[in-house]
């Protein structure tokens, strides 16, 4: 009963996502704008980590699964990809590496804004 509680909230939000993209007619898609609104709930406590934490652990262990509808969708349509290759492998390669040095920056960031906290923590005592 907890787990179908926990992915009814996941639905519930995903479903006003859906609502505020149909009703302000915005590109970002449905289940982007419910992925923000979980976020915006997490950080500012309404929505404890506690009560959606199994269902979330379960589907980042499958998340490899939530892949392969798109995975067929590309395998169908090979006709169109077939004259595309170099563009199509040179995005993936720039687009990995602008991943990865955004990753880096934003890590380093975050270890920045984490040892500045502790420090403050530490010379408060």
């Amino acid at each position: 009963m907890k787990i179908l509680r926990q992915i009814c909230i996941i639905l519930f939000i995903n479903f006003i996502g859906e609502i505020i993209h149909l009703v302000l007619r915005t590109s970002i898609p449905g289940n982007v704008i419910g992925m923000i609104l979980l976020l915006i709930l997490l950080c500012t406590g309404v929505l404890k980590l506690e009560v959606i934490e199994e269902i979330s652990d379960f589907f980042l262990k499958n998340l490899a699964f939530f892949f392969l509808p798109a995975g067929v969708g590309l395998i169908s349509c090979m006709s169109i990809l077939n004259g595309n290759w170099s563009a199509i492998l040179m995005v993936c390669l720039l687009s990995t590496i602008v991943v990865i040095i955004v990753t880096g920056f934003t890590i380093q960031i975050l270890k920045k804004a984490c040892e500045s906290k502790k420090l403050k923590i530490n010379t408060n005592d």
